[in-house]
């Protein structure tokens, strides 16, 4: 994923908004009407909102008869998270090295390891 394109996808989802309607659209496809529904703003507001997803790569819009559902794209977040995984997994080797460093001060046999950077967790 080019640098430019993931910095579309990042600031679509930096609005609330459109990150509420992502996580609405994770749950299965669905027209602009609908996505309209919970917010207090206009359909016309609302399809400006899939415009930006759509350009980011994270919606498609598809003709079904007199509709037009919208679907996301789940291969962007796949992507993402792969980006995510690399500099996580890079700040997990940096911990073990300070790990290695400090324990070697101390005068330890073996580092002590981080049980939540050990399970990828960000909990």
């Amino acid at each position: 994923m080019a640098d430019d394109q993931l910095s579309r996808v990042f600031a679509a989802l930096a609005d609330p908004t459109r990150l509420d309607m992502v996580a609405r659209l994770a749950v299965g496809d669905t027209t602009v009407g609908e996505l309209a529904n919970p917010y207090d703003v206009s359909v016309q507001a609302v399809s400006k909102h899939i415009k930006v997803l759509t350009d980011a790569g994270l919606v498609s819009q598809s003709k079904d008869a007199q509709r037009r559902p919208c679907h996301l794209e789940a291969e962007f977040f796949d992507l993402m998270t792969k980006w995510i995984e690399r500099y996580r997994q890079q700040a997990q080797e940096r911990y073990e090295r300070l790990d290695a460093v400090l324990a070697e001060r101390r005068g330890d046999e073996r580092p002590t390891k981080h049980p939540n950077l050990e399970q990828g967790a960000a909990s």
